[in-house]
């Protein structure tokens, strides 16, 4: 188990995000703490994608800010991304691993171990010596949560990583995400499949045109919504 980040609480305050006059985050503030995964869900466009790229330090904001440990300077080192469509190397799995490793400075001497040990947890070590890009849709995503993991990151974003996968595809990286939750990886996580919320939230985070709609521990979001967007969105209702 790894010990309580001090990295943590991430807190958005009034963080807003304007392109070319169209609002994408509208004055977000939302606080971020250890413990099971927090999910967020939203019709498309409702801006979780967005979210997730700020608090990586991809996405500038226009307005407000973004905190980590209660400072707000330092941006941690260790934070990863796993994007809903990632992109394989041209090179053998374990070999998309040790590139992440390499990116993440660790010593060559330790990659190979390293490797080995996140494609076992990510359940992919007899395919380790296949090319990235001849694994199925689902073996790729685990690959691409075994890259991130490289980076041994206390806050881990993942952007819809089950979308379009089968069921069993989607049950092994809800596992992996289960698992990397266990050993005290904060998650956050975007998803538009309510039933993978239920499963997997310590917390749901609704937005809707950009806008912070509800922020509640699953329990009371999926029994008592506050608010009626919620409980549209829960009951399968479009959210326009």
């Amino acid at each position: 188990m790894r010990a309580p980040s001090s990295d943590l609480p991430l807190m958005f305050v009034d963080a807003s995000i304007v392109v070319h006059d169209v609002t994408i985050l509208d004055r977000i503030t939302l606080t971020v703490t250890s413990g099971a995964p927090t999910i967020l869900i939203g019709p498309n466009g409702s801006g979780k994608t967005t979210l997730l790229r700020a608090a990586m330090g991809l996405v500038p904001l226009s307005a407000g800010r973004i905190t980590w440990g209660m400072r707000d300077t330092d941006t941690p080192p260790k934070r990863a991304i796993m994007f809903q469509r990632p992109t394989m190397l041209r090179r053998s799995a374990v070999a998309n691993v040790c590139y992440a490793l390499a990116v993440a400075n660790i010593p060559r001497m330790q990659r190979r171990e390293r490797a080995a040990e996140l494609l076992a947890l990510v359940g992919l070590s007899e395919f380790e010596s296949r090319p990235a890009r001849r694994l199925s849709g689902g073996e790729q995503q685990r690959l691409a949560l075994a890259r991130a993991l490289a980076r041994d990151p206390t806050v881990l974003f993942l952007d819809e990583p089950t979308a379009s996968l089968d069921p069993y595809s989607t049950k092994s990286i809800e596992d992996i995400i289960r698992a990397v939750s266990a050993r005290g990886v904060k998650v956050m996580m975007s998803t538009h499949d309510i039933g993978q919320a239920r499963r997997l939230a310590g917390d749901v985070v609704l937005l809707h045109r950009g806008r912070l709609i509800e922020n509640t521990p699953a329990a009371q979001f999926f029994t008592t919504p506050h608010t009626k967007e919620a409980r549209k969105f829960i009951t399968g209702e479009l959210l326009v």
